[in-house]
C-alpha cells in the first residue's frame, strides 16, 4: 500500500470557521479538489445555506465562495494509507498541523469535524482552545441521516459564527 498525500487547505487570514473532514476519497484525490464526489453532500449543504448554486460553479469558484463567507476546509490527516475511500480502511497516518493553520487565520472562531473518523482527531483541534463541533458527515456513506437532518445540523454551526 502506497503513502498518499492530502490535499493543501483551504483558509486565509478572514477565516472564522475550519471544516475538517478525514481525508480526501480516490475521486477527490484524482481531481484535486475536496468534496469532489457527486453523491457527498458538503457543496449541496454549504449553497443551499448560502442560497448560491455552488454545484453550477467550478471547484475554484466554490473555493472562493467558501472563503468569501469565512469558511476554510481541511481534513485530519496529511497522509496516510488507504485502499479505496473509506474511512474505516485508513492506516499509518499523520495528523495535519493546526496549530500552525491557526496562526495563518487570525480570526478563527471555531472548528468543525465533518463525520465521526475527524472528530476522532477532535483532542487535537480542542488544544488550540476554540470551540469544536461534531457534523454528520456528509459522505454518501452517511446514508443514516436525511439531507434535511445534515443541512440543520450545519446550518446551526454555520449561524453560531455568522457564516450562514
Amino acid at each position: 500500500m502506497s503513502l498518499l498525500s492530502g490535499l493543501a487547505p483551504i483558509a486565509d487570514s478572514h477565516t472564522r470557521l475550519l471544516v475538517l473532514g478525514s481525508f480526501p476519497g480516490v475521486k477527490s484525490l484524482q481531481l484535486q479538489q475536496y468534496y469532489a464526489h457527486p453523491q457527498n453532500q458538503f457543496w449541496r449543504i454549504l449553497g443551499t445555506l448560502w442560497d448560491q448554486p455552488l454545484q453550477q460553479l467550478d471547484y475554484a469558484g466554490r473555493c472562493q465562495q467558501a472563503l468569501a463567507h469565512g469558511l476554510g476546509i481541511w481534513d485530519v490527516y496529511a497522509s496516510c494509507e488507504r485502499e479505496g475511500s473509506l474511512d474505516s480502511a485508513i492506516r499509518n497516518a499523520t495528523v495535519n498541523d493546526f496549530v500552525g493553520l491557526a496562526q495563518r487565520s487570525p480570526q478563527l472562531q471555531a472548528i468543525a469535524h465533518n463525520g465521526g473518523e475527524s472528530w476522532r482527531h477532535q483532542r487535537h483541534t480542542r488544544t488550540l482552545g476554540l470551540p469544536v463541533y461534531r457534523l454528520p458527515s456528509t459522505s454518501p456513506a452517511n446514508a443514516s441521516w436525511s439531507f434535511e437532518r445534515k443541512l440543520q445540523a450545519w446550518r446551526e454551526v454555520l449561524e453560531a459564527h455568522g457564516l450562514a
